[in-house]
């Protein structure tokens, strides 16, 4: 019988830490498994941490998650992982909810990854939602309803850049056309052509 942990996140950036942290029977783990940089949206048995979990874990085991989420995409798939791991024997440890069976605590967890799954939704709709509303106002008044002059992140340009653009073609661009090609404001080509502040320029 062995004690065994699953650990996602999202991001390489990120760490497992937390997650190892929050573990009550942290101690008493002997093998650990990780998805670390693996998206969420992919199916629970198909990310190639928990895949090898899977090949390893034995009837009697039991394995360790810090959350439901960590189990799968969506409600369907946190369910279907779960009873696979109890057809297999292996007893389920839920961080805060404690140790999960067949039954009622097949049940709850049922009930609590479609809540999750639900607000997910949630707030993807909003995000979308959101992004709708500032493109709309971005195209009527040149600025998100932030007050932002773009969608995206601040845009870095070069000094070289800015004169290489300006020199080319017939004539010398004016600063109202090199803002435009670059999708900067006026006043960020001016403050990239300053002396003082010219290696760089951020977009306003």
């Amino acid at each position: 019988m062995s004690q065994i942990a699953y650990y996602r996140v999202s991001d390489k950036s990120q760490s497992t830490a937390s997650q190892k942290s929050a573990l009550t029977h942290a101690s008493l783990i002997e093998k650990e498994f990780f998805d670390e940089g693996v998206s969420g949206a992919i199916v629970t048995a198909n990310r190639p941490g928990f895949s090898k979990l899977l090949d390893f874990i034995r009837d009697g085991d039991t394995l360790h998650v810090y959350a439901v989420d960590r189990l799968g995409r969506d409600a369907i798939d946190v369910q279907t992982t779960i009873r696979a791991l109890l057809d297999k024997g292996v007893t389920l440890h839920i961080n805060g909810l404690g140790f999960i069976g067949k039954g009622v605590g097949e049940l709850i967890v049922a009930v609590l990854a479609q809540v999750a799954d639900m607000e997910r939704h949630r707030i993807n709709e909003r995000t979308a939602n959101g992004r709708a509303v500032a493109v709309a106002s971005l195209a009527a008044t040149g600025k998100t309803h932030k007050g932002k002059e773009s969608m995206g992140r601040k845009r870095i340009i070069t000094e070289a850049e800015v004169r290489e653009y300006r020199s080319t073609g017939e004539g010398r661009k004016s600063i109202a056309e090199t803002a435009k090609h670059f999708e900067v404001s006026e006043a960020t080509i001016k403050r990239c052509l300053n002396p003082a502040t010219r290696k760089q320029a951020k977009a306003a």
